[in-house]
């Protein structure tokens, strides 16, 4: 693997290689009151961030620090950015001081993309505009598993704002990769045109024209979330992305909440198994009550936990010599 850019890319073999490396660092690090391995030493981690970010930028400084890289954390507002300086730019830039991985996030989708065709390092995207967020789609995956047991057959009911969402257009392609079931869940003005024609090809066999022809796609959409939950081994809430809105795409906040909210009435519909995703950050009250987002179901400082050992694979696998990783 040279490069994490999207899930599209992802062969359920290598999905899987980084979320069992992800659980091994895991129980590696338990009981270890340093939590530090020698694994990384010596490489070099850029983190580049043209967008705010709380979550994944800080758990990408600690999966790096913890297996020992230096980590240099840059800001579209606190670099020569602010001066005009292109992207291309940047990138060679810290290509020539000797960056070993450019951790990237931007709001055009492709940033990521073109970022790797200009440089030698290793690129990951940490998000680009409404396009990819791979590795949130990875913690996401470990989080079920982790909880579920196995996701091959369950059922993740995704809800909320799909249409502005790169941790839903990630989170399609590789859970159906892993073998899961997707029904979406928003108001139509918030679905993409043909979405029910996204996702992967679980077994990496078949182009994706192919296998659209030869099965149908375990994606289904509708718009009442009551008749969704009940057989539903996941709800995953999205953000509202009011900063990516252009226009009405609901009437009102409350109505939004409603329709959509994940409230106690509702999550008493769900099966005793099930749990509750959020990528975060949450709105309370509106998209998830905040009983809800507190609850025992909730599994979202679980998200955020496993979200540091799975940048830790994922820098693991791309960043560590082949002797090494033997």
């Amino acid at each position: 693997m040279r490069h994490l850019l999207s899930t599209t890319e992802l062969r359920r073999e290598t999905a899987t290689a980084l979320l069992d490396t992800a659980e091994a660092l895991k129980q590696a690090l338990l009981g270890r009151q340093v939590r530090k391995l020698p694994t990384l030493r010596g490489r070099t981690v850029v983190t580049l961030f043209y967008e705010s970010s709380t979550r994944t930028r800080a758990s990408f400084e600690i999966a790096g620090k913890w297996m020992s890289a230096d980590v240099v954390n840059l800001t579209a507002g606190s670099s020569s950015v602010a001066k005009g300086e292109s992207l291309r730019d940047t990138a060679l830039t810290l290509a020539a001081m000797g960056a070993d991985c450019v951790v990237i996030r931007h709001p055009a989708a492709g940033a990521a993309h073109r970022l790797a065709s200009w440089v030698p390092t290793h690129v990951i995207n940490a998000g680009d505009g409404a396009h990819q967020h791979p590795t949130q789609a990875l913690l996401d995956a470990a989080t079920l598993r982790e909880r579920l047991g196995t996701l091959n057959g369950r059922t993740v009911t995704i809800v909320g704002d799909v249409l502005h969402s790169r941790v839903a257009r990630s989170n399609i392609e590789l859970l159906i990769t892993l073998g899961a079931r997707i029904h979406l869940v928003a108001p139509p003005t918030l679905l993409p045109w043909g979405v029910q024609n996204w996702g992967g090809d679980p077994d990496g066999t078949q182009d994706q024209a192919q296998n659209r022809a030869e099965r149908s796609w375990p994606v289904t959409v509708s718009h009442d979330l009551d008749a969704a939950l009940p057989g539903s081994d996941a709800v995953m809430v999205l953000r509202v992305q009011a900063e990516r809105m252009h226009g009405g795409f609901f009437p009102s906040v409350r109505e939004y909440s409603i329709s959509y909210g994940l409230t106690e009435a509702r999550l008493r519909l769900l099966p005793a198994h099930a749990v509750v995703l959020h990528p975060g950050p949450m709105l309370r009250g509106m998209e998830i009550a905040h009983s809800v987002a507190d609850s025992p179901r909730a599994v979202i400082a679980d998200q955020v936990r496993n979200g540091v050992h799975v940048r830790m694979a994922v820098l693991y696998h791309l960043l560590a010599s082949q002797e090494e990783q033997a």
